[in-house]
């Protein structure tokens, strides 16, 4: 991906794209679907709409998650309000390492006391960090699952 200063500027159709990707996601928390961006922009085909979302990922500016609904991100400085309730982002520097913190103490529970329950917690927790973006800590800690006994 290309960093904001290397990045080619997004034409007017993608700009509109993006601001209205910047505020579909400020006020749901998630992305719109491309028949509602087809909708909301005019367009007159989704795949009009693929092919300007292909090429603002191409160029850096959006993000998207493989097979995963909904999953559109900007990148960049407008992606700083992308999310209100994380104050940035999917999730912003200080919230990925609270939030990792927070599972590792997870962990460290379970590893004092197990149950099948604290058990189930860590996999959903895992599963949280991965639906978040923050695969390099989901996989540290998929290992760290990986070597409990299941039941």
């Amino acid at each position: 991906m290309a960093d904001a200063n290397s990045r080619k500027r997004p034409s007017k159709k993608q700009h509109a794209l993006l601001s209205y990707l910047d505020e579909f996601i400020r006020a749901h928390g998630y992305g719109p679907s491309y028949r509602e961006i087809m909708r909301a922009l005019d367009y007159k085909s989704v795949s009009t709409v693929a092919v300007h979302v292909d090429n603002l990922i191409a160029k850096g500016w959006l993000k998207k998650r493989q097979r995963s609904a909904r999953s559109l991100e900007v990148v960049g400085a407008s992606a700083a309000a992308a999310s209100p309730a994380l104050g940035g982002g999917p999730v912003g520097k200080n919230h990925a390492a609270w939030l990792a913190g927070r599972v590792k103490q997870a962990f460290e529970d379970y590893e004092r006391s197990p149950d099948k329950t604290k058990q189930d917690n860590l996999y959903v927790l895992v599963g949280a960090l991965q639906i978040l973006g923050l695969d390099d800590a989901a996989a540290a800690f998929k290992a760290r699952l990986s070597s409990f006994k299941t039941d």
